[in-house]
Formats: structure tokens, sequence, C-alpha cells
């Protein structure tokens, strides 16, 4: 018997047309109800049998009701909740068109959201746990804007969301271009021959700038394409013509091609965990509760008592810490970072995965993080502020969970090629590990020892040409990278005792995220003078500074 012959290949493309969601979305984003209704259940019926000597009988009674009352709870608002999703559903629809990626939604209030191609800022894939097992995803959509300016569509198809996602940063990328050209650009002409070429095309080593702790390891040219405005510019029906034959679930638009710059093994992720304060605070309360007991005369039935009867005091301050502890691995695991044509690729996530793309120039600020446990190791953690990112900040803000000063420098890197000093390594080297003046840093002058006794030899400055740094810390090592053209705006600070100890706290605002570098406790007259430079370095870099020169430095050269 002959096998079937299998079908065309689908091939997953952005909806120029108005389509709805996918129909099992209201069911993905309403399994939430089981976690409320078990919630309110344990706050109103736990405390009455979790106080001192509870009875076997009261307990299962207890137990009998609360399962019922959770089980008929739990299906009449999970009716609910699938009823009202399935009208939203019913209300929810999204379009690329020729310049925007528009979603209107809305059942007694009508919402129309539009996201600008030139607008775009990043493109994330995110996969719950539920989505994840049936093959779904959220794609969020981040714009310059204010708060909610973003667009989520949730949920799709992952081919789907991975084929919206490569066409909208082809999409932005030539609108960009073309708009920086003085050309007008629509979907069908902005779409380019390399970004199918770029599925084929082998990321060889080039003339790019080396990674650092690499030798020889770049990111060198794709394969180029053919020359003129044409090629750089085709249609979409010869994209749909390319994709004949392709494999099943395919996107339309491949995704441009990246080279990994490094991966967290899970080993040193648990084990920068396990040296982590919060950690050793909890392993150690057993030995604070052994001493206080044995110290004083305490009854330990009464000490069972009071903790059975404080259970839900307690509660809330164990979830708070394995919440820690829970959004160091999920923030964690599996994380590889990437560098192409679009900028910086990270993945990470344990239950919820994140595929999440940071545009070159999009960092605002960079912190590299050392606590005195990983000291020996010599491991650090780096954070920045991504902007664009104006309700999701805290889930995109790490560009590196636990790494060697390597790594570290690495990640730096990745942000900032050129630091703008023909030593970039042993500066920032010196900013990981130097004191006082060391390796040019204007330091903390020494009447801050009155404010700061432990860590004013630890502070300092300094301005290259390309961006500022800022170093701080004694048990926590702190370093903060600023590129100049970055600098939102400055501030300089003076309180009472400062004012009279001649001192001042520098500061560099920035977007909204984790990173806030300030210097504290200069001289008045440095803290001043580096005000003023810092001032014109800022206005100096935002005009020579764009996202091609990143793509240079890095060695990603886009065909033009």
């Amino acid at each position: 018997m002959d096998s079937p012959t299998p079908g065309p290949a689908p091939v997953y493309r952005a909806p120029r047309e108005w389509t709805r969601l996918h129909p099992v979305s209201p069911l993905i984003g309403g399994w939430a109800v089981f976690g409320v209704v078990a919630s309110i259940a344990l706050y109103n019926y736990a405390p009455s049998w979790t106080g001192p000597d509870p009875g076997i009988q009261e307990a299962a009674h207890w137990l009998w009701h609360s399962v019922l009352w959770v089980v008929v709870g739990a299906v009449i608002l999970v009716g609910l909740a699938m009823g009202f999703g399935y009208l939203q559903w019913r209300v929810s629809e999204y379009r690329l068109s020729d310049v925007a990626v528009e979603h209107r939604k809305g059942i007694l209030f009508k919402q129309h959201k539009q996201a600008r191609l030139d607008r775009i800022q990043a493109i994330d894939v995110v996969q719950p746990l539920l989505a994840r097992i049936f093959g779904f995803a959220s794609l969020k959509i981040e714009v310059a804007g204010g708060e909610n300016s973003g667009i989520a569509l949730e949920y799709l198809r992952l081919g789907d969301a991975e084929a919206m996602r490569n066409e909208l940063l082809a999409l932005a990328a030539g609108v960009k271009r073309a708009k920086a050209e003085g050309r007008e650009a629509t979907v069908d002409a902005v779409l380019t021959a390399d970004a199918v070429a770029g599925a084929d095309a082998a990321v060889t080593p080039g003339d790019g700038s080396a990674i650092p702790g690499d030798g020889s390891a770049t990111l060198g040219d794709t394969s180029p394409g053919e020359p003129g405005d044409q090629a750089a510019y085709a249609s979409a029906a010869s994209l749909r013509d390319l994709t004949r034959g392709m494999p099943r679930g395919v996107a339309e638009t491949a995704a441009a091609p990246e080279r990994e710059v490094f991966a967290l093994e899970l080993g040193r992720l648990l084990l920068s965990i396990v040296l982590s304060w919060p950690f050793l605070w909890i392993c150690s309360l057993p030995v604070w509760i052994g001493v206080a007991v044995w110290i004083f005369p305490v009854d330990i039935n009464q000490v069972v008592a009071a903790a059975g009867a404080s259970l839900f005091t307690v509660v809330p301050v164990v979830f708070g810490l394995l919440g820690y502890f829970w959004s160091r691995l999920t923030t964690g695991y599996g994380f590889r970072a990437a560098i192409s044509e679009d900028g910086i690729r990270l993945r990470h996530g344990l239950l919820e995965t994140r595929r999440q793309t940071v545009p070159p120039g999009r960092v605002q600020a960079v912190q590299l993080q050392q606590s005195l446990l990983w000291r020996r190791k010599d491991w650090w953690r780096v954070t920045i502020n991504v902007a664009g990112y104006q309700d999701d900040q805290e889930a995109v803000s790490t560009l590196l969970p636990v790494g060697t000063r390597q790594e570290a420098l690495t990640a730096l890197w990745l942000v900032l090629p050129d630091l703008g000093d023909p030593d970039p390594a042993g500066t920032v080297s010196l900013a990981l590990s130097g004191t006082g003046a060391e390796g040019g840093f204007t330091a903390a002058t020494t009447r801050a020892r009155l404010f700061d006794p432990l860590q004013w030899r630890h502070r300092g400055v300094r301005a290259t040409d390309r961006a500022l740094l800022i170093r701080r810390g004694w048990l926590v090592r702190d370093v903060f990278v600023v590129p100049h053209e970055r600098t939102q705006s400055l501030g300089l600070e003076q309180g009472p005792l400062q004012k009279a100890r001649g001192v001042a706290t520098f500061t560099v605002h920035s977007t909204n995220g984790p990173v806030r570098p300030v210097a504290q406790h200069l001289d008045l007259a440095d803290a001043v003078a580096l005000m003023e430079a810092q001032a014109v370095r800022a206005a100096e870099g935002r005009r020579r500074q764009t996202p091609e020169q990143w793509m240079t430095a890095v060695g990603v050269k886009e065909e033009q």
C-alpha cells in the first residue's frame, strides 16, 4: 500500500486582514481562576483549624466542606470566566497594515491600538506553562510611549507568533532605514530579500570586532544578496514563492541569523542561589531558634502553639523568600545570549519561556554586581535598563544572571562594543575591583568617612570617550556603566550634613528599571565639574551614535 502523499507545507505569515486570535485563548487564560478560588478558600477557612490543638473531627469537617465549596466555586467562576473570555475573543482582532500593527478589542468599552512600525522597540515571544504545553505563545510588542502603550496578542500558535515576530523585526528595520534615507516605505516594499536568504546563511567569522575573551571569534557578514535597491527591498509575492517546498511549519519571513555568545549552566545557577544571603538566612534560622530556646527558658509547647496560631503571619514571609529563589531560578534557567542584526537575543525561562530581542541602542544603563559570597569564584550578575518596556521591566532586566568576570565583560561588550578607552578590559577590571583613584577614577573625598566609614574608599567615578563608569560597594560591589548618548538627565543633591562637609551626590537619571546610577559623597567641586562635563558628553554622544554603528562594532554588517 502506497504511503499517503504529504499535503502542502503550511507557511506561517502575518495576517494583512483583520484576524481573530486562536480560539483556545479563553481556555489558556482562564486557568488562573482556580488559583483565585483556592486562595479565597484558604484565607476564609484555614484559620479555624490552624490554631493550637485542633481536633481530628473538626479538621475532617473543615476539609470536606472546603473541598466542596472550592469545587462548586471553581465550576461557577470558571464557567463565567470562559463565557466572558469567549465574548472577548469574538471582539478581539489584529492585523498588520502598511504602517502599523493594529489590535482592537473590548465588549462594553472598545479599544483600538496601533503600534507604528517605526516606533517598535522590542518584540517578545512569551510562553506560559499551559501555552507551552499545547504549542501556543503570547506576542508582546513594545513601542516608544507611556504606560500600557504596547500590544499583547494572547494567544497565537507558536508558528504564527514566530512568523509575526520575524516579519515585524524585518519591517521595522526597513521602515526606519527607508525613513532615514528619505524614502517612502510600504509593507511589500520593505520586506528584504536577505530576510529570507538569512535562513540558509551561515554566520561565519569575519572582520568585525572580537568578542572579549574569544581571541578570534567574531560575527561576520551573512551571505550577500544582489546589489541594488531592488534586491534590498523584494516584494511579498517573491517571498511567498521562495517558501514553496519548505518543511512543515516554516515562517514566511525567516529570522535573521545569529551567533550565540554565552549560555548559563544549570549547576552554576543553582550554586549561585545557594551562595546568596537569603538562602543562608533561611538555613541558619533553625540554629537561631535553637539558640534562643536554649538561652531563654521557654516552654517548647508554647513555641509550637504560637507558631501554629501565627501560621498566616509567617506564610507571606515564607512565600516572599521562596518567590525570590523562584525568580532567580526561572530567570536564569536555560539562559542564552546571542547577537544578530536585530540586536541582542535572549532566551530563558523554566515554566514560562521568553524569547526577547533587545534592539541596539535601547539599553540605557548597565549594572555589574558581585556579593561577598561570589567573590571567591569571581562571579558577577549583569542587569540593564531597557527603554520601551514600560509594563514588564523586571522580566527583561537581566543580561547575565551569573557569570565569570570574562562573561560579564562580554555582556557589557554586547551593549557597549566601544568603551572609548585604549584598554577597555583593564579599565573595567579596575572599576570592578579597584579602590581610591586607581585607573583614573575620581574617588570620594576623605570627608565622606563620616557618612560612609566602610565604603568610601570603594566609591569613584570616571568618564571615557563613550561612557560614564560609577563604582561603589564593599560587601556588595556595584559598577554602573551609562553610555553618554543614553543619559536622560543629571542631578546634584546635597543634604544638610553633606553641605557642612562640602560633599554632594551626583545622579544620572535613566529610564524605568532596576539600575539607578548614583555617585555618592563626591567632593562638591568634583561633582559640579562632573555634571557640567557629562552634559556636554551626552549631547555629543547623541549626535554621533546610531544603531548601524553598533552593528559595525559587533561585526554585524547590514547589506544595503
